[in-house]
């Protein structure tokens, strides 16, 4: 979402047991055997085209997820991405040649494109866009007049109305009539524009405050209509547009997942994950998008952050290793003012200097992508849990897993349904030798984590 997303929207925690009835939803889950995006937050595209030869393609990232490409309006804050005038690729993070030259490394490396997609609303105010757009709050000219606006005038205030959250401003900014014609089929203009550059799906940008029948409109326009979509519908109690009326459209984010992880690795169990996911009242897997955060709820504060240290990197290690929905991994910047943009205009030279966190390449996390491809298709089998902050299980003959999340060691013999032999502990660089039981023993360190599967056999190599 944009600037300062209205409370309301964020703050309303779902319980562990809510119901949500959820249609039969389309072929909605990415695509292919590799379902994990990293999500570069503002990085521009040519340290994205870096990233994807030098660490996403080899670590297993099946997508990589770039910052809104579209002109938008001038300004060093984050979220000025998010306030297009046009739909010329001319942004902070590169036009439309270093667009095209990103998309193109990215595929030479084996990783797809999804381009967060911002076609809910224009700007809150006036002035000249980043590629020399001039514009006005509700003008905009070759591209939309004040008669593309809704009538709705007024900033949203009521989440129970459902007419207020479609058809009014979020929080200010110009809303389009996606229930027009001719906006629908400018919209579906720009996306087939990012599809002929090689685009491999989209994630929309506040989908929430669009009806789910103008998004299946606008989706049947495209060039490819079966693009990947992932769509921002964030859940609240008792509001009026529930995130499930979009699974007919593609992938969902399930915020209640990134929600949930905090409260219980921050203040419960891990023990009671055993069933996480539609077990906890959540949207089907296969049509759910999951993260422990994204740009938004790590400024929000209701979800883990980097700054929550072995509770962030654990979490992220339980999503990879868990069967529930697509992950999104969020690789973005230090941060202590909230509007603060990225270092050096996107420029990322190297990581983990300027502030860049660089989340995607850390090794607890990388690692677990390979363990998510190995592992793809398999239940949970060989569940373990201390009844506490120490749990361990596999994903059937293919992997498994063990976090301990308590101050002091965990020294146990695992059972688990790998077949017998050496495997590499990818979290630790250690080699582990399975019996023909399988059965392994290993002790690990406080609020560390232990994960084997079929593609490290040795630590030295895999196969």
């Amino acid at each position: 979402m944009a600037r300062k997303s209205v409370a309301a929207a964020l703050a309303v925690l779902a319980g562990a047991a809510a119901a949500v009835t959820v249609p039969a939803p389309a072929q909605a889950s990415a695509p292919g055997d590799k379902d994990v995006t990293a999500v570069l937050f503002e990085w521009n595209f040519a340290s994205v085209a870096k990233e994807c030869t030098g660490s996403l393609g080899p670590a297993g990232y099946g997508y990589v997820q770039v910052s809104p490409p579209q002109e938008h309006i001038q300004g060093s804050q984050w979220w000025t991405s998010y306030q297009p005038v046009s739909y010329k690729i001319a942004g902070r993070l590169g036009d439309r040649a270093a667009f095209k030259s990103m998309v193109d490394t990215c595929h030479a490396a084996g990783v797809k494109v999804v381009a967060d997609t911002v076609i809910n609303h224009m700007s809150a105010g006036s002035g000249t866009g980043t590629g020399g757009s001039s514009y006005t709050k509700y003008d905009y000219p070759g591209v939309y007049s004040a008669a593309d606006m809704d009538n709705c005038t007024a900033t949203i205030s009521n989440y129970q109305d459902r007419t207020n959250v479609q058809e009014c401003e979020l929080v200010g900014l110009a809303d389009l009539d996606t229930g027009e014609e001719y906006v629908r089929g400018r919209i579906a203009g720009y996306m087939n524009d990012l599809l002929s550059l090689g685009v491999d799906g989209f994630r929309i940008d506040g989908a929430k405050h669009m009806a789910a029948a103008d998004l299946a409109n606008i989706k049947s326009r495209l060039t490819q209509p079966d693009a990947y979509w992932k769509q921002e519908a964030i859940y609240g109690a008792g509001e009026a547009v529930s995130p499930s009326e979009y699974l007919g459209n593609g992938d969902v984010q399930e915020f209640r997942y990134a929600r949930d992880l905090k409260r219980v690795f921050n203040d419960e169990n891990l023990a009671s994950l055993k069933n996480f996911g539609e077990g906890w009242g959540y949207m089907a897997s296969d049509g759910s998008a999951v993260f422990v955060d994204n740009h938004d709820t790590e400024r929000g504060g209701d979800t883990l952050t980097y700054k929550d240290g072995a509770s962030y990197t654990l979490a992220h290690v339980f999503m990879l290793a868990w069967p529930y929905g697509s992950p999104d991994v969020h690789s973005g910047y230090e941060w202590t003012d909230k509007d603060a943009g990225p270092p050096d205009g996107g420029a990322v030279s190297s990581c983990y200097t300027d502030g860049w966190k660089c989340q995607h390449a850390w090794p607890e996390i990388s690692s677990m992508v390979g363990f998510r491809n190995a592992a793809r298709g398999e239940s949970v089998t060989d569940w373990w849990d201390n009844g506490g902050d120490q749990i361990a299980f596999g994903r059937g003959a293919k992997a498994y897993v063990a976090l301990n999340h308590e101050s002091g060691e965990l020294t146990r013999t695992f059972q688990t349904s790998l077949p017998a032999g050496d495997y590499c502990d990818v979290q630790s660089g250690r080699n582990v030798t399975v019996d023909g039981s399988g059965r392994f023993t290993a002790t690990l360190g406080a609020n560390t984590a232990l994960a084997l599967h079929v593609g490290a056999r040795t630590c030295s190599g895999t196969g």
